[in-house]
């Protein structure tokens, strides 16, 4: 197989849609994957394109976690409804990226164990899961002008509904710009909440992958609990035609939402288990939890006659995660808290990076 100009073999992937094409397709992202039950088979990915004319590119996706389920509702939604002649420029809709994991209901690939928001830039030899990243990575990150990808809790975290960008490391103009634009689009979704978010480990994420290309990203994180409910499903809905709409993609005004504005400073949002147990929270997401002041206590299931331990706020504000189910095990994060500003011009510097990485 020759290689491409990056020194790399060419994608696997083939598309049945053609990107450059004005009008409305539907098709598939097609990956051989040859296993015991299909010889020649493939891992099919749903993906539509609408394009009208000259303009800027969407790229919208859900699903890049297996079980977070109001981005796919969003988009199959407006893939099934759009009407090409609202359309200036083009739509790019994958409501599934990570196919087997959503088919599955699992977070991570059943194939491969990957999980895809941790497997840029991706390889075109890898696994399955790296074979889907390197695709995005090498040929739908380069023809996005924004990017929203949509993400929830899925079944171990909660949260409460909102819009998010990051801080961009550098102080070029260039970057400077495409972190304001990013937060103008948060603040356009309208989400009940906005955060500037603070990750925990950025390594390999598809948000690092565009922003580092200088694409506009926004992210979510829209409840969890491993499914949707209708108000989640109706403010994904609502802030996906907001962001083209403010974008310049589709026509009309964007309506005005009341959004309140939550900051990620530090580590200290973070509250981490040293023990595995039975999980009582102290507060529930959006209430107001003082530093210091107990969050959560974990029951010993092993025996009874034992006290739980106590896990302490890091800092004041507002709790806006919290794990689910019930049984936490060591390691896992229990609560975030985040702490209310008036807008994202009045949040905190810049989080270190290598604290990226919640969702």
């Amino acid at each position: 197989m020759p290689a491409t100009p990056e020194g790399l073999r060419p994608s696997p992937v083939l598309a049945t849609v053609d990107y450059d094409r004005d009008g409305i397709q539907h098709g598939f992202l097609r990956l051989p994957y040859s296993r015991d039950d299909s010889a020649w088979g493939s891992v099919v990915i749903p993906i539509t394109v609408i394009r009208n004319g000259e303009g800027p590119t969407a790229l919208l996706t859900g699903a890049n976690h297996g079980d977070e389920y109001e981005g796919p509702l969003a988009l199959f939604d407006l893939a099934a409804n759009l009407a090409v002649e609202n359309v200036t420029g083009r739509i790019i809709i994958v409501p599934a990226m990570n196919q087997p994991a959503f088919a599955a209901g699992t977070r991570t690939s059943p194939i491969d164990r990957g999980n895809l928001n941790r497997s840029f830039p991706g390889r075109p030899d890898g696994t399955v899961t790296e074979k889907i990243a390197d695709y995005f990575q090498r040929v739908l990150l380069p023809m996005a002008d924004v990017v929203l990808d949509y993400h929830s809790g899925g079944k171990t975290l909660d949260f409460l509904p909102f819009c998010a960008a990051h801080i961009l490391p550098g102080d070029n103009p260039e970057t400077r710009a495409q972190e304001a634009r990013a937060f103008e689009l948060v603040e356009a979704f309208g989400a009940p909440w906005s955060v500037r978010m603070l990750e925990i480990d950025a390594i390999g994420m598809y948000d690092t992958a565009a922003e580092e290309m200088g694409k506009v990203f926004v992210t979510t994180e829209l409840g969890g609990g491993g499914t949707a409910t209708a108000r989640t499903v109706r403010i994904a809905r609502q802030g996906l035609r907001n962001v083209l709409t403010a974008f310049g993609i589709l026509q009309g005004e964007v309506p005005q939402a009341r959004t309140r504005w939550l900051d990620m400073p530090d580590s200290d949002c973070f509250v981490f288990a040293d023990d595995g147990g039975l999980v009582e929270f102290h507060a529930d997401l959006g209430d107001m939890v003082k530093k210091g002041a107990p969050i959560a206590r974990l029951w010993p299931t092993g025996r009874t006659g034992v006290q739980p331990s106590v896990l302490l706020a890091g800092r004041s504000g507002i709790m806006c995660a919290r794990h689910v189910p019930g049984i936490v095990k060591p390691g896992d994060c229990v609560a975030v808290v985040g702490v209310e500003v008036g807008g994202a011009e009045d949040m905190e510097g810049p989080g270190p990076r290598e604290l990226e990485g919640m969702i």
